[in-house]
């Protein structure tokens, strides 16, 4: 048996095909890391989140706890969390008189859209 073994100049090509696309592998994921990093937070921009997140807080603490009208045409309104949990527990003693009034409300809320116009190419 004769088995020939390739030249070394080639197996040293390959070798240097193969680092040399790792090496490139390498570059083109330090570039897209350094382009995607988000810019660090400094002082200013941790006070502007803390103060947002103070206010959206303090927004639905108030939402959950006051009563307000949500859209007069459609007669939505917000309660207080603890008014609604009493009214659902009240509401849901027949459930299925509790099921008919949360469906009959949630038509009332979201009606149906109105059917669409024909259009002139039917």
């Amino acid at each position: 048996m004769n088995s020939q073994s390739p030249p070394k100049s080639t197996i040293g090509i390959y070798a240097i095909g193969i680092i040399g696309s790792f090496l490139i592998m390498a570059g083109l994921v330090w570039v897209l890391r350094h382009y995607t990093q988000p810019p660090a937070a400094d002082g200013a921009r941790i006070e502007e989140r803390r103060k947002a997140a103070a206010e959206l807080s303090q927004t639905t603490t108030d939402q959950l706890n006051s009563y307000g009208i949500l859209d007069p045409a459609k007669g939505l309104v917000r309660l207080p969390i603890q008014h609604s949990m009493q009214i659902v527990l009240q509401e849901w003693q027949n459930p299925a008189a509790g099921r008919s009034n949360l469906l009959a409300r949630l038509k009332q809320a979201n009606p149906p859209p109105p059917p669409a116009a024909p259009s002139q190419f039917e």
